[in-house]
């Protein structure tokens, strides 16, 4: 995979894109990641990108011109069309289905804002998608980049040191993850599951689902408003209802 990130701080992503699984992900040439600096496709002499809106307003929109021929540079090379994510606090809540969904991608090209907006242009003519990491504003586009990029990469075949591991996170099943433990089993009176000791496969994969059901219904019941739930695990639901009210 290539991606492409086009940014008017390129440092900010120095130390992300060097340290821990994103280091490694290029490394391994799972991924080529590269920060373009769109100031340098303004076509004024004092490299300006934004101006005042028309209408008049607070602060500075970004221009197109920087931006289209930014994109039109590194989708060059691209074989097929890329993928054009805009970050932007308009656009559609990020979840890990769409991570699932960008990691399956060849070219994925980040645009991040400042100031007030785009340039509505931008945003009809030239993205294929508008990403929100959530309902707050920050100073640009360029935080919730690295959170995007992050989630995509550690999904490509090879990057992660366990091909299991991203399939059992939280949100990749449709629920939360299950508690986890590790040794000492026990320490300062606090003892691990005895299941979790047992040997017993079977008996671990049902534990591990009733907890990952459990810890859902606990702290995200949105996510099982849309959730497939098996009769045994509405039962295991009513239970718990029962002992919240009594």
């Amino acid at each position: 995979m290539k991606i492409d990130v086009l940014s008017l701080f390129p440092p900010m992503f120095e130390g992300v894109f060097g340290e821990s699984i994103l280091k490694k992900a290029q490394e391994k040439k799972a991924v080529e990641l590269n920060v373009i600096d769109f100031r340098e496709f303004s076509p004024h002499k004092q490299k300006s990108v934004d101006d005042y809106p028309y209408g008049g307003g607070a602060g500075m929109v970004l221009k197109p011109e920087p931006i289209f021929e930014a994109i039109d540079h590194v989708a060059s090379s691209s074989n097929k069309k890329p993928r054009i994510v805009l970050m932007c606090p308009q656009g559609e809540r990020y979840c890990q289905a769409k991570a699932e969904e960008l990691s399956k991608e060849d070219h994925l090209i980040f645009v991040c804002g400042h100031y007030e907006g785009y340039d509505e242009r931008i945003r009809e003519h030239l993205v294929t998608d508008e990403i929100s990491i959530g309902d707050f504003v920050l100073t640009g586009g360029e935080l919730g980049a690295m959170v995007v990029i992050d989630s995509v990469v550690r999904l490509l075949p090879q990057v992660l040191g366990n091909e299991q591991s991203a399939i059992k996170d939280s949100f990749s099943s449709g629920l939360l993850e299950h508690p986890h433990y590790t040794r000492p089993a026990s320490y300062r009176g606090m003892d691990v599951p005895e299941v979790l000791t047992s040997g017993n496969h079977a008996h671990i994969d049902e534990w591990r689902l009733k907890e990952s059901l459990k810890r859902t219904w606990q702290r995200r019941p949105d996510l099982l408003e849309i959730y497939p739930l098996t009769s045994a695990q509405k039962k295991w639901i009513h239970e718990w209802e029962k002992l919240k009210d009594s």
